[in-house]
């Protein structure tokens, strides 16, 4: 990662030292002509002795374009703090354009004058000049410095980042007024923002938001609380008007763009920004009370919960009917509802929903550094919505049972880059929906804080990292998605209007996967047994992964109505699915047998050892591959209020622990281990791609042992060719000993540890976007 920063700070330092100029005075220089760089520096010095101010300025005059030269800007370099010092505004300008020139002159420049720390504090303190014109002058200087890695960890150092934001929330009162200019093409990669009639802010702006963006965590959090939420109101107020004019198309050229104060800042930029100290706050979103999300989604009873566990998780369809009318049940989407500006009228619902929305990239799931997610989307982060990626427009038709789309141009498969939803796109949502197409958003808990509060306490309730929404709004007589089952649980929830559901039976006895390959064309609907459910306002339904199902509009009486509902989807990641949970503690387990690095093994019996353990994840995961059991979502983490559910819970939970360990033991094949291992290095395939998950764990730990995976491998290989009698002989005992020994109470503790490293990434994640989204 920090290669990537270095390698982009150099980027930025290059494009900055091209589009420094330099502007001395013709008659300033004729008053020192003929004279060189030595002489001058010694008269500079004896009139800074002196305190005479109209021959320091012309001698700064007339050394600056010398200053491309290594030995021209070394010994002026040493006067830089009493010049900085000056009173006299004029003599403190040409010292801070001293520091920016030689900053840009070459990478050891840019060292050697940030390495100077009198220097870098008189430049700092600059920052709250009285005269506007040195403000600029040393913000344009604080640019020049941060175009390096090291500079902008000298200028972090030594506070810089508080000190612009302290002086711009004082200078800067409100966005009057902000355009975007473009030098390029006008893709969203090349738009920057434009402050109208105000340099010093657009130039604070650009170095506020360079420093931003260089943070480590650390130094985001040593920020003072009180000035950066209110800095980033500032930030947030502008980016309102950013996103707008996103949507709008609305940049101008550069050369059209005269009246503008432009910044060096983009629109990801700002975006960036945004997203990083909001993230670093980590308060965004405030999860929803526990018995408002059980009343909502089980029932009030007090065992609603409980039951829902017993009879219907991962198990069968389950129904509520809504409390929207119980003025005694709290109703969880009441916020969501009031954000949408209700009128009644269906297709008044795609503007209000869909009105300058950003694009929510993946983050990958086994991701456990935000700033890696936000490398890997810079120049991106905070574009518009990207069609299939965050919007569908869709209808499934009758008699084929296949979807159409709407937007034609964006679907298909062949055009690789990003078909941006823009305000037209936005317009042309209404005609579809008039046409029949169903509105799909996904992403619903990055975009509106008060879905993100519902799934975060959802989240809780069943253990997991994170819970995502997505939103689907129907025209009357329409069905939206065709048939098809989902690799996760989802509640669907009636928000407006109503629909008909069909739940097939599942289609296979093994729970499908997160992110295996759905082929539901392959499954015959006529012969599978059905359930029908109609959702009214207020109504939810539980659909569990691998269940086929259909919807469509209708009405209980036969009039048509329109639709408004969302999912919510509790995806079961690999860590915390029974057999993630049988990894880990097979990995826990062999950490507490202390034994040696893998790469200072030098007996076999150590090496048998090691090797055994990684033969029976395979083993694991073949047993995982066959057996449903394996595949369920593990509840150890599930947050209850009542401790004797919790308990009840626990002691279920440990039980079925100790089936699957018993399984593991009388199901573990040492041949068919070594030969799913061969076939999987012949494909060139990774035969651990199951646990991928536990890999980067470790790698993000101390444990030495799994760090060399390939090494590993081959290790594997040469022991099965040399020893594998002994190979085996080890690994039936490594099975005995760790189904005897392993501890599930110490499982979870542990386990616990890593679903909160998960969920603290989620977070950062949500509230990152959820500020993007959210309009002042």
């Amino acid at each position: 990662m920090k290669k990537k920063q270095e390698q982009h700070a150099e980027a930025a330092y290059a494009k900055r030292k091209r589009k420094k100029k330099l502007k001395p005075s013709g008659s300033a220089l004729l008053s020192l002509e003929g004279s060189d760089s030595n002489s001058i520096f010694g008269l500079l010095l004896a009139s800074l002795t002196k305190h005479h101010r109209p021959l320091i300025n012309k001698c700064l005059l007339t050394i600056r374009p010398s200053l491309l030269s290594q030995s021209s800007f070394t010994p002026i370099l040493a006067l830089l703090p009493a010049l900085l010092s000056s009173n006299c505004s004029e003599i403190a300008c040409r010292a801070v354009d001293i520091v920016g020139a030689v900053s840009l002159v070459s990478l050891e420049a840019n060292e050697q004058v940030a390495s100077d720390s009198q220097a870098l504090k008189g430049l700092i303190s600059l920052l709250e000049s009285p005269k506007r014109k040195v403000m600029l002058s040393a913000c344009n200087a604080v640019l020049d410095l941060s175009a390096t890695t090291f500079g902008q960890r000298q200028l972090l150092k030594f506070y810089a980042l508080e000190k612009l934001m302290y002086v711009f929330l004082q200078i800067f009162k409100r966005v009057e007024s902000v355009s975007l200019w473009s030098e390029g093409n006008r893709s969203f990669g090349s738009l920057k923002i434009g402050i109208k009639e105000d340099e010093v802010s657009a130039g604070f702006v650009s170095a506020t938001v360079t420093l931003i963006n260089t943070c480590e965590v650390e130094q985001l959090q040593s920020i003072p609380r009180s000035l950066s939420d209110a800095f980033l109101r500032l930030l947030k107020a502008l980016w309102t008007k950013v996103s707008d004019q996103v949507v709008m198309k609305a940049a101008v050229k550069y050369n059209e763009g005269g009246y503008l104060c432009k910044s060096n800042i983009g629109v990801s930029n700002l975006a960036e920004a945004i997203f990083r100290l909001s993230a670093n706050a980590c308060r965004l979103t405030v999860s929803m009370p526990f018995e408002v999300i059980k009343a909502g989604l089980f029932g009030t009873s007090e065992s609603s919960f409980e039951d829902f566990l017993s009879n219907y998780w991962e198990v069968s369809p389950f129904l509520l009917h809504g409390t929207v009318n119980d003025p005694d049940v709290y109703d969880m989407f009441s916020p969501f509802k009031k954000s949408l500006s209700w009128t009644g009228c269906a297709p008044s619902l795609i503007s209000s929903i869909l009105h300058s929305l950003v694009s929510c990239f993946p983050i990958a799931s086994d991701e456990l550094n935000i700033f890696n997610f936000l490398n890997e989307v810079k120049d991106r982060l905070g574009c518009p919505i990207i069609y299939k990626q965050d919007i569908r427009v869709v209808k499934a038709e009758w008699q084929s049972r296949k979807e159409m789309h709407y937007f034609q141009d964006f679907h298909p498969d062949c055009i690789k880059e990003p078909q941006y939803f823009m305000i037209d796109d936005v317009l042309k949502c209404v005609q579809a929906y008039k046409e029949g197409y169903t509105i799909a958003l996904r992403g619903l808990e990055f975009r509106f804080q008060s879905i993100a509060a519902v799934a975060e306490t959802l989240a809780l309730m069943f253990g997991q990292p994170s819970v995502g929404a997505n939103l689907y709004l129907t025209p009357p007589n329409s069905q939206g998605l065709a048939c098809h089952y989902d690799d996760h649980c989802v509640f669907v929830c009636q928000i407006f209007g109503s629909k008909q559901w069909t739940v097939f039976s599942q289609s296979s006895q093994l729970l499908p996967r997160l992110y295996d390959d759905l082929n539901g064309s392959d499954i015959d609907y006529t012969k599978a047994g059905k359930r029908e459910f109609f959702l009214k306002e207020g109504d939810v339904l539980y659909i569990p992964r691998g269940f086929p199902h259909e919807a469509y509009t209708t009405s209980g009486d036969g009039s048509p109505e329109f639709s408004l509902h969302l999912t919510l989807s509790i995806e079961v990641e690999p860590p915390f699915e029974w057999e993630g949970i049988i990894h880990f503690a097979l990995h826990c387990w062999g950490e507490n047998q202390k034994r040696p690095c893998f790469d200072g093994l030098n007996s076999l019996s150590q090496k048998l050892h090691l090797v055994s353990v990684n033969l029976l994840h395979v083993a694991i995961g073949i047993i995982g591959n066959l057996d449903s059991s394996f595949r369920k979502a593990c509840l150890t983490a599930a947050f209850t209020l009542q401790p004797d559910v919790y308990n009840r819970i626990s002691q279920c939970q440990k039980n079925y622990f100790l089936l699957l360990v018993d399984k593991v033991r009388t199901e573990s094949r040492f041949l068919e281990v070594l030969n799913s291992i061969e076939v999987a290095v012949q494909k060139n395939e990774d035969p651990f791609q199951q646990i991928r998950w536990l890999w980067v764990h470790l790698e993000s730990g101390t444990s030495d042992v799994y760090k060399n995976k390939s090494s590993m491998i081959e290790d594997m290989l040469s022991l099965c060719d040399q020893h594998k009698d002994e190979l085996e002989a080890a690994f039936v005992n490594l099975i005995s000993r760790f189904c005897s020994e392993v501890v599930f109470e110490d499982v979870v503790t542990r386990h616990m540890l890593l679903l909160q490293k998960y969920s603290k990434i989620r977070k950062q994640y949500i509230d990152g976007m959820v500020s993007l989204h959210d309009k002042l």
